[in-house]
This record gives structure tokens, sequence and C-alpha cells, in this order.
């Protein structure tokens, strides 16, 4: 972080600081510009822009398990792009942007092939400038998991990457989102999960069992009746196993930041790669404060300022003089 770095000052509490910016510090938007994209296999995403001059670095973020543009670390990412002069877009997974996509698939935590045809896409539009590429939680998961499989590839298409609070290691993330105090999170995510898709059902019938679908508790359950069918996958263990990006962290060639906090509940400390684990393009970032992608730092009730501020200096390095 450079000389004369200060700690932040961080709320306490891993499960508070996870879950205090989504009722005590919500943002406002930024002014968002709606584009829909087609995808190659005739589903749709939409994107949300944020505009800056047209020589500007490009920040595209990724967003978390049925997270959108309007989620607290979407919003503050967004507007400090937007005060940095820079152009910002967060691209939402198939059925997050509000209206239901067309096919039955969905998104997952190992989607390397969604995020490869994006960014590339998203590269064009860069046209001269530097494409960064941010993800968070589920999102960070995906995006360094193409990193890992694109390797100098990938460095041809973003000029540096970063992932935050990223489940690297989804059996672990997933276990313990089934247990304890987490389970309280884990109904969150499951209210919305389960109730798209048996409003899927009805319009993919036979796509999974609806009734099963009704008396799942766990992201478990769910992703085994779910997520891993749709998706390509066995069973959930099959899933958890491939989909986990911890084995791609030592093939990563792009300059790629990885931020995730120690009191994380759903990956904390231990479970975290090491220095071995990662290739000599990744940097590790592990404060010991921060929770599960809420990094909510300063006197009470705090500011969400930290992680924006964290990833701009960190894309800044990387980017053309002058910006």
């Amino acid at each position: 972080m450079g000389t004369g770095y200060r700690a932040p000052r961080w709320l306490p509490g891993g499960h508070l600081q996870t879950i205090y910016p989504f009722f005590f510090l919500r943002q406002r938007s930024p002014r968002y510009q709606r584009e829909r994209w087609d995808t190659p296999d005739g589903d749709f995403i939409d994107l949300d822009w944020v505009d800056g001059p047209p020589v500007a670095p490009l920040l595209a973020l990724f967003h978390g398990l049925e997270g959108n543009s309007a989620s607290p670390y979407a919003a503050a990412v967004m507007h400090a792009v937007s005060r940095h002069g820079w152009r910002g877009v967060v691209v939402h997974f198939r059925g997050c942007s509000g209206e239901p996509n067309r096919l039955p698939r969905a998104y997952h935590s190992g989607d390397a092939d969604e995020i490869d045809w994006i960014l590339k896409r998203l590269n064009g539009r860069a046209a001269q400038a530097p494409l960064f590429a941010a993800g968070v939680s589920l999102g960070g998961n995906a995006l360094l998991k193409w990193l890992g499989r694109e390797r100098t590839q990938a460095a041809r298409v973003v000029r540096a990457a970063a992932a935050i609070s990223a489940p690297v290691d989804l059996m672990t993330a997933g276990d313990r989102l089934s247990r304890g105090l987490n389970l309280g999170y884990g109904d969150l995510f499951m209210r919305t999960l389960k109730a798209k898709s048996l409003a899927k059902l009805q319009r993919f019938p036979g796509s999974y069992d609806g009734e099963k679908l009704r008396r799942s508790r766990t992201l478990r359950e769910f992703d085994n009746l779910v997520t891993a069918p749709l998706h390509g996958y066995r069973d959930t263990d099959d899933y958890w196993t491939r989909a986990s990006s911890k084995s791609d962290l030592a093939h990563i060639e792009t300059p790629t930041l990885i931020i995730h906090a120690r009191n994380d509940p759903f990956l904390p400390g231990p479970y975290l790669p090491a220095a071995a684990d990662v290739s000599p393009s990744v940097e590790l970032d592990f404060p010991d404060g921060g929770g599960h992608g809420g990094f909510v730092s300063g006197p009470f009730p705090g500011n969400l300022d930290w992680l924006p501020a964290r990833l701009l200096a960190f894309f800044a390095k990387h980017a053309a003089t002058g910006w």
C-alpha cells in the first residue's frame, strides 16, 4: 500500500461487517445507462454503464450471488470510478438485472465461459484504453477461474484484475454457509434463488423437481437440485470441486489482486491461499477485518470508501500514464 499507509479502522465482527452495508450503509446508485447484449447461445445479459471520457480506462465489475448494480459494493465502486474520471460497467449475470433470462441456464461460480465472451467484447469497447476487471464473491471466483484457465490469452484481454471475497474453496464456503450463524445468510440467498427457480420451472417444466426445491433449505441442496444439473455438473460435490478457483491461481499471468478479509465468515483466514499457492502475478491482500464483501471502515457508522480506493490504486498502477 506504500509508505505511510495506515491500516483502516474496521467495524468489528465478520458477520456484522458482512450484513451491515445492506441495511445501514445503502448508497444511491450512480446514474447508470443500461445496455442489453444477446449472448452467444440466444439469451441476454444487461450491463449498467457509468460514462467517462472515451479514452479513459474501463473497469468491469462482476457481482456476487444474487447481487446487481445496486448492491452497496457495486454502487460504491462505480461512484469512485466516476469521480476518478474513468468509465465503469456492472455486468449482470443472467437473471440478476430484474428480468428473467430466456434459457433454463442461469449463472454459477465457475462460469468462466461467460466471463470469457463478455470481457472479450468489452475489450473491443475499451478501444485503446486499458480494460480492468473485478469480481466480488461468486463473480470473483468465476473471474479467477477464467484468468487461470486462459493464462496468456487473459492477459491480452484485461490489463489487470481483482477478486474480492472470492470463495476460492467452494466446498469449505458452501458447507460453512449451511451451519451456525451463517445459516442466516444462506436463508437470504435461498429466498430469491428458490423464487426465481420456481418461476423458471413454470416456463421450463421438468427442468428439476419443484417439490424437492420447495423443501430445500441449504445452498448444498439447491445446488444439487438446480445449479449443478443445469450447468453440466453431476451434483453439488462435483460442482463445488470443479468450479473452485483455488487450483487455478498458480496459472494466472495477468496482474491480479486478491482481497479477502481474514474474518470472512464464509471462508476465514485458515482456508485462504498462501503465497506458494499463487503465481508471481498475483498479489494477496488479507486484512484482518472486512467480513464478506463488507469492508466497512472508519468511525461509527462507518463508510465504504476503503475497497474502491484499494481497487483504483491497484488498477492505476497498471493504467497508462496520465490516469
